[in-house]
């Protein structure tokens, strides 16, 4: 909500309750944060997301996509890392999304990067002696480790392909051009 990082609070999360405990714990969370700050941006904060945006030809380029593709490309949005987290929740706010579609895509689409990251602090703690009741094997935590970081980095790379496939541009309304991209 504040901008602030939450890698360090998911990581712990995992440290302390494991990879499901820790994405039960962290999703519900991150979610109730983001559709907060979807909110305010929607009423309270309107006019300050509205003056931070009204000059981007961007935005106003995702304004009309949202509104073709709705929670689809709030999705995409969650799934790619083109916009900063944290701003997009308050932005999204300001575009025609309704809040029940949003915060549908926002819990699906956050929820891969959740568990990877949750995941990442169970293996960590697992690693260092922190996690002393850790019913998995390390190995096996690991390999789990390793498989949802490949499938996050996949679908990241789907997403910002399908992102800027849906995204026009703000000039002529053609599709922007797919930036180049590594995986």
């Amino acid at each position: 909500l504040l901008g602030l990082p939450a890698l360090p609070l998911t990581l712990a999360a995992g440290v302390v309750y494991g990879p499901l405990g820790g994405t039960l714990l962290v999703s519900p969370a991150s979610v109730a944060g983001a559709s907060l700050a979807f909110i305010l941006g929607r009423t309270l904060l309107r006019g300050w997301v509205r003056t931070r945006t009204d000059g981007s030809a961007r935005f106003r380029a995702l304004d009309q996509a949202i509104g073709r593709e709705g929670w689809r490309l709030v999705a995409l949005l969650r799934l790619s890392p083109v916009f900063p987290f944290s701003l997009l929740n308050y932005a999204l706010g300001a575009t025609g999304i309704g809040l029940g579609p949003y915060v549908l895509a926002s819990w699906l689409a956050m929820l891969p990067g959740t568990f990877l990251y949750v995941s990442a602090g169970a293996a960590a703690g697992a690693a260092t002696g922190l996690a002393p009741g850790q019913v998995v094997a390390p190995w096996l935590l690991y390999l789990g480790l390793a498989a949802t970081l490949l499938v996050t980095l996949r679908i990241s790379w789907i997403a910002r392909r399908a992102l800027a496939a849906s995204l026009p541009d703000p000039v002529d309304n053609r599709p922007l051009p797919e930036e180049p991209h590594e995986l």
